[in-house]
């Protein structure tokens, strides 16, 4: 579990492209301290594995359905990335629950100065996503832990503050960059269980699903 907190901005060093599936080596200082193979490093909020490290890079494996919805099978040699750790026990939770299971991606649309902020618009590149993005709600840009300040017709916003964009790699974005979006865990959960008791009908269930039916049954239509 990560906490969207950005520890440090690290570069590709190389991409071996095998298909769908990668080895990137990254370029990092911050994150390698007491680095051990098997530890989980978000990689612009996906969650990836050290395979292999030395003083100041570390190796990755990524698979296919990660290239395929996540922006990392665009990077470029020397592309700046945000890096985490995954959160210690004993660590302070500062940001939101993020997974580094990245839902999708989404294009910059505009960047625009609003006083001390900087306000990112976004369009979702599936706008099935955006069931899961409500204004004031969390969401993880590139793992960023955000606040999202509207939300409709497939487009929403984030307003970032200086120091926050001047830590992250989000400083180099601009109209038509992608980014990794991941939405607040909470809603994907209550969809599921709302949905548990019809999700299939060649099982049995204990659970009904709660629909306007059901509420008018108990008394609340």
């Amino acid at each position: 579990m990560f906490t969207g907190l950005i520890e440090e901005v690290g570069s590709l060093r190389r991409a071996d492209r095998r298909g769908e599936a990668m080895v990137l080596t990254l370029g990092a200082k911050k994150v390698l301290e007491n680095v051990a193979i098997g530890d989980s490093i978000a990689v612009n909020g996906v969650c990836l594995t050290v395979t292999s490290y030395e003083r100041d890079s570390f190796t990755v494996d990524v698979m296919p359905q990660t290239y395929r919805s996540s922006n990392l099978s665009m990077l470029g040699s020397g592309s700046p990335v945000n890096l985490e750790r995954a959160l210690a026990a004993n660590g302070r939770f500062g940001g939101h629950i993020v997974q580094g299971h990245v839902d999708g991606t989404a294009s910059v649309v505009s960047v625009e100065r609003d006083q001390n902020a900087v306000v990112f618009t976004f369009k979702a590149d599936d706008p099935h996503m955006m069931r899961y993005v409500i204004g004031k709600g969390s969401i993880a840009i590139d793992g960023v832990s955000l606040t999202v300040t509207h939300a409709e017709n497939g487009y929403f916003g984030v307003s970032i503050i200086p120091h926050t964009l001047g830590e992250t790699a989000l400083q180099h974005k601009k109209a038509g960059s992608s980014v990794n979006v991941e939405c607040d865990i909470l809603g994907k959960y209550v969809e599921h269980l709302l949905g548990f008791g019809t999700a299939d009908k060649t099982e049995a269930k204990t659970f009904s699903a709660i629909d306007e039916s059901f509420l008018s049954r108990h008394g609340y239509a």
